[in-house]
């Protein structure tokens, strides 16, 4: 059983340009309340250690890990992204290691699907500089089809977040699933949430891949999504465009290395 003051991670990575602004160290947590069908670490998603995947730690521990390349966060202006799993399933760990970060004048970031309750969010805003949702889907029927949970928790946290006096900022990714949620009405009904957010910093898109498909057979596991392709560079920038033709006052982007 996990302390609250330990975590149960997946993994820690280095020099991550994917998980927020420069070099990034990413704190990977294991758990996730998610069943996403495209899902790309499925060793993430329970909340033991199974087969080799996962470790307990301490703050103090991470923290150790973290500041170990602060050089690079200080060159690059990065810093720190916790992400998951689901991040907020451990909130009491996830606010040690952040305000650990801050007081040290580490940048600081968490990526989550907000599924949570309000009290696990809370405990992190404090210490944040940035946090980046996932918004899987507009529609909360097909949100619960492709995940296994309906969007309204999602959408309340997000509206919470956005009325928070605290100056974090909001950055909203869309995973681009072709066939599920890449058509035109169902962006347009994201990007319609996404304007109505003051924090906002801008839009990202992540176009499905295929990179986590050989640990489902490592797992035991089927993977649904077997026929699904991956989008070409021109489907993503067609879809980029798009988004950005529509007047949103934010920058709209892919994620970097994806174009």
């Amino acid at each position: 059983m996990v302390n609250d003051n330990d975590g149960l991670i997946l993994r820690i990575e280095r020099t991550s340009i994917h998980d927020g602004q420069g070099l990034r160290v990413v704190i990977f947590m294991k758990g996730c309340p998610l069943s996403c069908k495209w899902c790309s670490t499925p060793e993430s998603q329970n909340d033991f250690v199974e087969r080799g995947y996962g470790r307990v730690i301490s703050v103090d521990q991470a923290v150790e890990e973290i500041c170990k390349d602060e050089i690079f966060f200080f060159h690059s202006d990065g810093g720190v992204t916790v992400s998951g799993g689901e991040c907020l399933l451990q909130p009491n760990f996830v606010a040690g290691v952040l305000k650990e970060c801050r007081q040290r004048g580490i940048n600081t970031a968490v990526e989550t699907s907000l599924f949570a309750p309000w009290q696990s969010v809370q405990k992190i805003l404090p210490f944040l500089n940035s946090i980046y949702v996932d918004l899987k889907h507009s529609e909360s029927r097909m949100h619960k089809k492709l995940v296994g949970v309906d969007n309204s928790l999602i959408l309340t946290n997000l509206k919470k977040l956005d009325q928070s006096c605290l100056p974090f900022g909001i950055h909203l990714r869309i995973p681009l699933i072709p066939g599920m949620n890449d058509a035109d009405d169902v962006l347009l009904k994201t990007l319609s949430i996404a304007a109505s957010i003051k924090k906002l910093k801008e839009v990202e898109i992540l176009p499905y891949h295929r990179l986590g498909v050989g640990t489902y057979a490592k797992l035991g596991r089927l993977y649904e999504l077997e026929d699904v392709v991956t989008p070409s560079r021109e489907y993503i920038v067609e879809r980029v465009e798009f988004l950005r033709n529509q007047g949103l006052n934010v920058p709209v982007k892919a994620g970097v290395g994806y174009l």
